[in-house]
């Protein structure tokens, strides 16, 4: 079965206008990547949200939701039950241009393997995985590695010095 005969629709919303286009291509990559490296399958009709934002609206969100008042790369809002059925609207997963783009060029890396890496982790969580000990990091980053190995980038926690 192809990505295109999925139940998942992937809504992609600018809100920044320095975002480059051409992006869905790989959020549609990244997101179908990771559902089939995943535990979790589709179970009917899905949606997620690709919000393509900036520094100052993710750090208001990252304030409100988690009390940190910073930018951050990748938020994600699950609207379903940790590896629960994927069906429905799934939730949003909200970039911030200016910290992947900083990100990507002091890491040495292509702002799409950045974008494309960005978007899986941000899916991942959506779907239940998460690193806030050193069992669930160890998990979801490995799985991480392996969905990037297999779309051609790069492991984005090893030590490239």
């Amino acid at each position: 079965m192809s990505a295109a005969d999925l139940p998942l629709e992937i809504a992609l919303i600018h809100d920044d206008d320095g975002w480059p286009d051409g992006l869905g291509p790989l959020a549609e990559r990244g997101v179908f990547a990771a559902l089939a490296a995943s535990k979790s399958r589709l179970k009917g009709a899905a949606e997620i949200s690709i919000v393509l934002s900036n520094d100052a609206e993710q750090r208001q969100l990252n304030k409100r939701w988690r009390d940190k008042d910073a930018s951050t790369n990748v938020l994600s809002f699950a609207q379903i039950e940790p590896f629960g059925a994927v069906v429905g609207i799934l939730g949003d997963i909200v970039l911030a241009r200016e910290t992947l783009e900083r990100e990507a060029e002091e890491q040495g890396i292509s702002f799409s393997h950045h974008f494309t890496h960005l978007i899986v982790h941000g899916f991942l969580h959506i779907l239940g995985y998460d690193h806030l000990n050193d069992e669930e990091a160890l998990e979801m980053e490995g799985l991480e590695t392996k969905i990037l190995a297999g779309l051609g980038i790069s492991d984005p926690y090893a030590d490239h010095t």
